[in-house]
């Protein structure tokens, strides 16, 4: 097998593996269905990670990339402002969720709640991505600071973190409530009220 095929079993996987641990949970999958979902041996599922503890870690990293992407694809658009940015950035996620049934939320979350305090490696995982993601919304409040957007008493990490933390309730909320007010709450009394300068 070349390593262009190993690559994208490795991907599949990885892919995979967000889906089901989004649905069931860490304790819930099982290897044996995700090779199947795959459609590859289960023997061979060690030639990718050497544990599902490890392979869960990974899912983690592989499951933030796309929303720092996001994010930078909105703080990066040519002429708007980093307020701006960061509503539209959150109004995508919220329809995406409504999409989708206010099913899953965030995985994040869901790891911490589940494993976050049993699996080191998977907390130190979770820990990473959620200080990257931060950062990146830090970098736009900074940004927004400078802009005179976003007020200035408060340090743009703290918001930042601040935004993180609430988001994560909001998101609990709304799958008990089948409801994007959390959601919606969220950023028009954070971005649109409370860190307003």
């Amino acid at each position: 097998m070349s390593r262009r095929d190993l690559k994208e079993i490795r991907e599949k996987l990885l892919d995979e593996g967000v889906l089901l641990l989004m649905e069931q949970g860490y304790h819930g999958t099982g290897l044996q269905e995700l090779v199947n979902k795959v459609g590859v041996p289960k023997g061979s599922f060690y030639n990718y990670f050497p544990s599902k503890e490890d392979f869960s870690a990974e899912v983690v990293r592989h499951y933030i990339e796309p929303f720092i992407r996001q994010l930078d694809g909105h703080l990066g658009r040519k002429g708007v402002a980093a307020d701006a940015a960061l509503s539209a950035y959150f109004e995508e996620l919220i329809i995406e969720t409504e999409r989708k049934g206010f099913k899953g939320g965030c995985l994040l979350g869901n790891l911490i709640g589940e494993i976050g305090d049993t699996s080191e490696l998977c907390q130190a995982s979770l820990r990473d991505a959620v200080h990257r993601y931060r950062e990146k919304l830090r970098e736009a409040f900074a940004r927004g600071q400078r802009e005179g957007s976003f007020r200035k008493d408060i340090d743009a990490k703290d918001m930042a973190d601040f935004l993180v933390n609430v988001w994560q309730g909001a998101l609990l909320r709304m799958k008990i409530e089948r409801s994007i007010r959390p959601l919606t709450q969220v950023s028009e009394m954070l971005l649109k009220g409370y860190f307003r300068a």
